[in-house]
């Protein structure tokens, strides 16, 4: 865990919250806790220091790096992992592909008919919807 990392190496630290910690800052002569520590979602770490130090400065006078407030990356090149979207997302994109079908079909049902760019967007629509059904079903 990378806030035990870092909090290891700090004096003074309190928990003041969930994932949230008060120290002394190691970059300054702290003689009160000034230095706040986050925790965020995925392990990222957020320093900040009351007094005015920069995070540079903090973890220099750790012997730590920037990147060192960050989880490491995974190196393996295999397929990355689909999130899916959100669904107030998807369902804003099915509604105005719905309405391209709708149009259409309104037309055609009044007796007129549709451009081969008419027909082209339509076969479109169809398609993404059938897809986001699809997605729906083995997402």
């Amino acid at each position: 865990m990378i806030a035990t990392r870092l909090l290891d190496r700090l004096d003074g630290v309190k928990r003041i919250g969930v994932d949230r910690w008060l120290a002394r800052c190691p970059a300054h002569d702290d003689k009160h806790p000034s230095l706040s520590v986050r925790e965020l979602d995925g392990g990222r770490l957020l320093l900040h220091d009351f007094a005015g130090c920069s995070v540079a400065e903090i973890v220099a006078s750790m012997g730590l790096e920037l990147s060192d407030l960050f989880p490491e990356r995974p190196t393996h090149r295999g397929k990355s992992e689909r999130r899916p979207f959100p669904a107030p997302d998807v369902l804003h994109a099915i509604e105005h592909e719905a309405l391209v079908v709708a149009v259409a079909a309104s037309r055609l049902g009044n007796g007129g008919t549709l451009t081969d760019e008419d027909r082209g967007r339509l076969l479109m629509a169809l398609g993404r919807i059938t897809a986001a059904v699809q997605e729906s079903r083995h997402g």
